[in-house]
């Protein structure tokens, strides 16, 4: 990994991280998905970095964080991405989240708001409940989970995602096995539990919720319902873009993301300006 490992301490848990670009710009912690270790996501920190410090949790329960018993709620969670933010000294980072990630980085925004900068809410689950429930069953994670320990990680995700490259495939067999399987399990179960949408309209400007274009998880409709509940956040789709985006649609989730953060960058130098004419 060309990323440098950090660790911090969330309630007794170890969290590990990896570090791109210290000094480069402003802070971006991402928080990826839940079967999706820090590691995988290299070919994104890796290119945010070239204008931002970014730092990319292993959610607890996977790669190098510790692998606890419990404490798989997403205010848990929340509390993680807090105590990284603190420990690292980070300055209302922006905080990037993928599918469960972004249900995190969510509940984290209306949990802590005295920690964040601005958000950026990738696909997630808009699972809770008397909601459908979400679009990939836990015996297709579990599946591929397991098939990990027998070598056949590999294959099984060439199936499931047949346009990504061998590189990709293989990083994530790779991976997998650093997956709690009782971590996941309880994390899906509570995708149905926990509303997401109660944390989702409480959260302010800057906000931007990005979607993939063809994903399962989020549907046309969908995304206009985010856009109901809260009128604060900009929605941007992302062509050609299933639910796993950046594997799906790089540039174009690059775009959107870079585009935003220049649009905040902008308004702090605008603001910045103003204070210091005062």
């Amino acid at each position: 990994m060309a990323g440098d490992s950090v660790e911090v301490t969330s309630g007794g848990v170890r969290l590990h991280a990896l570090e791109y670009g210290r000094g480069a710009g402003p802070p971006i912690v991402i928080v990826p998905g839940i079967t999706s270790p820090a590691a995988t996501w290299e070919f994104v920190s890796a290119e945010l970095a070239r204008d931002h410090h970014v730092v990319c949790l292993d959610v607890r329960g996977r790669g190098l964080s510790d692998h606890p018993s419990s404490g798989f709620t997403l205010p848990d969670y929340a509390a993680d991405v807090a105590a990284l933010v603190t420990g690292l000294g980070l300055d209302r980072p922006s905080v990037l989240g993928h599918s469960m990630g972004a249900r995190i980085a969510v509940a984290f925004g209306a949990l802590h708001p005295e920690l964040r900068g601005p958000l950026v809410v990738v696909d997630p689950p808009l699972t809770g409940p008397g909601r459908p429930p979400y679009a990939t069953p836990l015996a297709a994670f579990l599946d591929e989970l397991r098939a990990s320990r027998t070598g056949e990680a590999a294959e099984l995700t060439r199936r499931n995602f047949p346009s990504w490259s061998a590189e990709h495939l293989a990083l994530r067999a790779a991976w997998l096995p650093t997956c709690d399987e009782r971590a996941v399990a309880e994390t899906y179960r509570l995708f149905d539990e926990e509303d997401l949408f109660a944390y989702w309209r409480e959260l302010a400007a800057p906000l931007l919720f990005v979607w993939g274009s063809e994903s399962p998880a989020v549907s046309e409709s969908g995304a206009r319902e985010v856009a109901a509940a809260n009128p604060r956040a900009q929605i941007a789709a992302v062509a050609g873009a299933g639910h796993m985006v950046p594997w799906d649609a790089l540039p174009g989730f690059l775009d959107v993301v870079r585009r935003f953060m220049q649009e905040q960058s902008s308004k702090k130098e605008e603001t910045h300006g103003a204070d210091t004419a005062r």
